[in-house]
């Protein structure tokens, strides 16, 4: 390597090997913390019903997610926590049945990696009553749909 025969270039030498170094080796280590690509919505479910939550975080290194109800992590048998996505960036939290008050509550997806965390909150709020379907469902569901017949004559 040729080295320039000027002063400064070579006092400036070293820095600038530093200096490409530092960017070499951040580079090669770019560690990131987790970011939300995707966050829970809140939502409003029926007494016996399904309610489901996703969130969706990158990061390097990828980041893992938790679910959190009240600030503490959730395992009950009517929770499932799913990774839904193909590169596990994502998680899915499913409440089956629904059940009041119980479940009426602020959920937490904490999404986190060896560089850092991050947190989403959504709130859930479920409607008790039952349908004259039987279903669950509060009777003004019912109500909301009408369907009319209308006969339609037309000459040729």
């Amino acid at each position: 390597m040729l080295v320039p025969s000027c002063p400064t270039m070579r006092r400036a030498r070293p820095a600038l090997m530093l200096v490409a170094l530092g960017l070499l080796a951040h580079l090669v280590d770019a560690q990131t913390p987790p970011k939300f690509l995707r966050t829970p919505n809140d939502q409003t479910g029926v007494q016996g019903g399904v309610a489901s939550f996703i969130c969706q975080a990158t990061g390097d290194p990828r980041p893992k997610i938790v679910w959190n109800k009240k600030g503490k992590k959730v395992s009950n048998q009517r929770f499932e926590v799913v990774i839904e996505f193909d590169d596990g960036s994502g998680s899915v939290l499913r409440i089956q049945p629904l059940r009041t008050p119980r479940d009426e509550a602020i959920y937490e997806c904490v999404a986190s990696n060896s560089v850092g965390e991050t947190s989403a909150t959504t709130r859930l709020t479920v409607l008790r009553g039952t349908s004259p379907l039987g279903q669950g469902n509060p009777s003004f569901v019912a109500a909301i749909f009408t369907v009319r017949a209308r006969t339609l004559t037309v000459a040729v």
